[in-house]
């Protein structure tokens, strides 16, 4: 985070988002969906090993993939969502990094 008291959007920083991940979408009748119970599956669209999207107040921001952080689960950004489509990838996760988290 910047710390930069000369930073114009420094007072904005401690303004809660809300951050969701995108596992995936499914469309079901909705004779489907009343049949759903305890143990169904519903398939979602998007395969296994596929970007997951990160959107922050509805809005796509980025794209990663998930991981184990201790007993909870992350995501760890692959690539950052800038503007109308272009697109930046993050630096590499630091040792650090790599020790506390396992791909999920």
């Amino acid at each position: 985070m910047n710390d930069d008291p000369n930073d114009p959007l420094s007072t904005l920083y401690d303004v809660p988002v809300r951050v969701s991940v995108e596992l995936g979408r499914a469309e079901l009748p909705l004779s489907k969906v009343a049949t759903l119970g305890p143990g169904a599956v519903v398939e979602l669209g998007k395969g296994a090993g596929e970007s997951l999207d990160v959107r922050i107040n509805g809005k796509l921001v980025a794209r990663g993939e998930a991981v184990v952080v201790g007993e909870k689960y992350g995501i760890r950004i692959v690539e950052i969502v800038r503007g109308r489509g272009a697109t930046a990838t993050p630096p590499q996760p630091s040792t650090a990094d790599k020790e506390t988290e396992h791909a999920a």
